[in-house]
């Protein structure tokens, strides 16, 4: 039997859990209306694209041609598939890619820390990783929810309609999605930088203390405020791959249900 896949409501998503466990962001508020919070975020020209596929006019077109020449899996190999890209993107986040998965390595930057450490510059190096595995997710996911949308209309016709409306959401919510992730690079630079200063703090009174002859004068470790960052990053990053994940495993879980017989 195929084993399923966990699947989390979007308002507790675990990346959403995270931030709010983390004291990143506030106690997330009762959701809203989700057509209205959605009437909100749509222009015009995209509430036209979304009416046309809600509403087709006729017969609907047939399947792009690379949907067309995509082979037929079982609901069990399909699983398989989503299984294993998400353990190499896992991995590629807590310890790097894995050989063999054609994902790039990206690679934590040095705790050390150059002396004398400048706050307004120092997260730069951690931006780019976390901004690194943001587009790696971004553009491995993507091919992926391309291709379980390809199987759901090979294997279950009757839902081509699903499979296009999933990729008229993707196409109009993606670069919404893309500026509220960037932000969360944001909150770690905030948390980063006062942990900074705070260390620098730390640093100079421990440095008084030595001057002013003190014997017990307490040893500030030059990566003890950073590593708890890190890990920290590296979770958030998993936590985002879940949440990214959600509409392709929502596509699974419809296709699965077609074919029981092949679980």
């Amino acid at each position: 039997m195929t084993r399923a896949l966990p699947r989390a409501h979007i308002n507790s998503s675990h990346l959403v859990r995270f931030l709010t466990e983390n004291a990143m962001i506030g106690a997330a508020r009762a959701p809203d209306d989700v057509g209205q919070k959605l009437g909100d975020w749509l222009n015009f020209r995209q509430a036209i694209a979304l009416h046309g596929v809600l509403n087709p006019d006729g017969q609907a077109e047939p399947a792009p041609a690379h949907m067309r020449r995509t082979a037929a899996m079982t609901g069990e190999a399909l699983t398989r598939h989503v299984d294993k890209v998400r353990a190499q993107l896992a991995q590629s986040i807590a310890q790097g890619a894995p050989p063999g998965s054609g994902l790039a390595r990206i690679e934590m930057p040095p705790a050390e820390l150059d002396e004398p450490i400048e706050p307004k510059t120092a997260f730069e190096p951690y931006r780019r990783f976390y901004a690194a595995h943001q587009r790696q997710m971004e553009n491995t996911l993507q091919t992926l929810r391309a291709q379980v949308r390809a199987q759901l209309g090979k294997r279950a016709p009757h839902l081509q309609p699903l499979a296009a409306l999933d990729a008229a959401f993707e196409n109009i919510l993606s670069e919404r999605e893309a500026v509220l992730l960037t932000k969360v690079a944001k909150l770690h630079e905030k948390r980063f930088v006062q942990a900074l200063k705070l260390h620098i703090k730390q640093q100079a009174e421990a440095a008084s203390e030595v001057m002013a002859g003190g014997e017990t004068a307490t040893a500030v470790h030059p990566t003890a405020w950073l590593m708890p960052l890190r890990q920290a990053m590296r979770a958030a990053l998993l936590a985002e791959l879940d949440t990214r994940l959600q509409p392709t495993l929502g596509l699974l879980e419809a296709f699965n249900q077609e074919n029981p017989q092949e679980q």
